[in-house]
């Protein structure tokens, strides 16, 4: 099992690049893995973080707020911009700059936190990043959504609130509990972990694409360039800003990947309630789901194949 898990781990960016192209020119490969099963499979793999890990590995985090209100103001500055510069200098329509700007206001997701763990980064400081983020959103995403658009959104704080509790903090919690009352045998199943966790990628990817292929192949080569370049800047000058503020390894890449991963389902549920006129405003939302997990991907195992398990 161990080496299959090196194998998984090493090779993952392939797997889930395989898993959508299959999905998205043959969408009836996918189309069996219901969307309301991602959540469910986000849960599974923080479970598993939370077997891993321990409770002072999330205490740091409040120990040095620093890192997150960095993190965080990064994710808040650095999104919304890029989306606005890209907008303009690729010319995008009004609907598709709408979805473009939308991405880039919302907070970071939970897929961050499984990148971020399968990097070998700090999963607490991604998990700390999320939440926060998320507690601000409620008034940053409009806010800034209004400076960039000159309009607003509203954002349901509650139940915003309620899936970061359901999707994060309870798996998470009762991995933390398990790992302590069980440790010696959750020290056995460790190296399967990895297998789980790509997995699941593989099936939120193949649910995203299967049921976007129609949406995601109706729209033009732009708005791909624009998504990818996104998503990839982000994850750049999050790295970077990192470096800046002197943090070691494990943070930069928490740091990168929470600033680089948006959630993009957010982006697209205010795209449709919030633009009813504008249909294709909730296009790039769509793409950056599929794109962000898979570049993600490839990412972590960048990340693995370079760095190790450095934490320096």
């Amino acid at each position: 099992m161990k080496k299959t898990g090196e194998f998984v781990g090493r090779n993952m960016a392939w797997i889930v690049l395989v898993i959508a192209a299959m999905t998205l020119f043959i969408p009836e490969t996918g189309l069996w893995v219901r969307t309301s099963w991602i959540n469910y499979l986000l849960m599974i793999v923080m479970f598993g973080m939370g077997l891993t890990t321990k409770p002072s590995d999330f205490a740091v985090v409040f120990r040095r707020p620093r890192d997150v209100i960095t993190g965080c103001a990064a994710q808040f500055i650095v999104m919304p911009l890029l989306a606005y510069l890209l907008g303009k200098a690729f010319r995008l329509d009004d609907a598709l700059l709408v979805g473009v700007i939308l991405v880039g206001t919302c907070p970071g997701g939970t897929s961050s936190n499984v990148i971020t763990y399968l990097s070998d980064g700090d999963t607490a400081l991604s998990v700390g990043m999320t939440a926060i983020s998320t507690f601000l959103a409620p008034v940053l995403t409009p806010a800034l959504t209004y400076l960039y658009l000159r309009t607003t959104v509203s954002v349901n704080a509650l139940a915003m609130f309620l899936s970061i509790i359901q999707v994060v903090i309870v798996p998470i919690g009762l991995g933390l509990l398990i790992n302590r009352l069980f440790g010696t045998y959750t020290q056995k199943i460790k190296d399967s972990l990895p297998v789980v966790s790509v997995t699941a990628i593989c099936l939120i990817v193949a649910a995203v694409v299967s049921h976007n292929s129609a949406k995601i192949l109706s729209t033009g080569a732009v708005i791909f360039a624009v998504v990818i370049l996104h998503n990839l800047l982000g994850y750049l000058c999050g790295y970077l800003i990192g470096i800046l503020f002197e943090m070691d390894l494990p943070r930069r890449k928490a740091v990168a990947i929470e600033v680089g991963m948006q959630n993009s389902g957010l982006a697209t549920t205010l795209a449709g309630s919030a633009f009813p006129n504008l249909a294709m405003a909730t296009v790039p939302g769509a793409v950056f789901s599929v794109w962000h997990n898979i570049s993600g991907a490839m990412l972590a195992g960048w990340f693995n194949r370079r760095h190790g398990s450095e934490n320096v």
